[in-house]
């Protein structure tokens, strides 16, 4: 078993949780209100520009071919999924993005003093959930939806597409290729980093369905 099966069944039961949540069924269905949606493209915005952030630091740390794999990616974030948010925000007439919720300025630290701080290969780990995830969220969302005029059809097929699974595949790879070349103690960081991720993942989506704010 590669490093990347045994990281996957650590996070099983919490990956079935986040098929699970109102969000996601709601957005499947068609049914989410457009007010927790907005809120959750908001909070995205402001997630996916640390997140490209952080892809270029790892990328810093990296051998050429690898590092250019992951500036792909941070260029991916940016590109690709802030024309889907302009699409929505241009469609909303907003002009002016919210206030960072606390589980997002929470999760996007997290990112961040990985990056940092550990190794190369730690902070691989904690950026995967971020691909691999959406890529899992995407396709089974897209498999069970409610096809017919469904608002978040854009979203769907971004996460589900061929292009951003190239991708998510290459992360993959690589994440399994530096596992390789550790220790079980090293290796074992790395899928505690993947843990911790997938957990801000689901707490992601639960904030953005209660649309949290910052109490004071």
């Amino acid at each position: 078993m590669n490093w990347s099966e045994h990281a996957w069944n650590s996070i099983e039961q919490i990956y079935e949780k986040i098929l699970d949540m109102p969000f996601n069924k709601e957005l499947m269905a068609g049914t989410l209100t457009t007010e927790r949606f907005r809120f959750y493209m908001m909070q995205d915005a402001h997630y996916l520009s640390a997140f490209s952030k952080v892809l270029a630091i790892i990328a810093s740390k990296l051998p050429s071919a690898e590092s250019l794999d992951f500036i792909r990616f941070a260029e991916g974030a940016v590109v690709v999924e802030r024309a889907l948010h302009e699409n929505y925000f241009s469609a909303w007439q907003v002009s002016e993005i919210a206030e960072i919720s606390p589980t997002c300025q929470l999760y996007t630290d997290h990112l961040f003093r990985r990056a940092y701080l550990d190794s190369v290969e730690v902070a691989i780990a904690a950026v995967l959930p971020c691909f691999w995830i959406y890529k899992k969220v995407g396709d089974h969302i897209y498999a069970n939806q409610q096809k017919e005029n469904n608002p978040y059809q854009q979203w769907i097929d971004t996460y589900a597409g061929e292009e951003f699974a190239i991708s998510v595949k290459r992360a993959i790879a690589i994440a399994d290729e530096k596992a390789a070349q550790l220790t079980p103690t090293q290796q074992q960081a790395m899928t505690e980093a993947f843990v911790k991720t997938t957990k801000m993942e689901w707490m992601f989506w639960d904030s953005a369905y209660g649309m949290e704010r910052w109490k004071v």
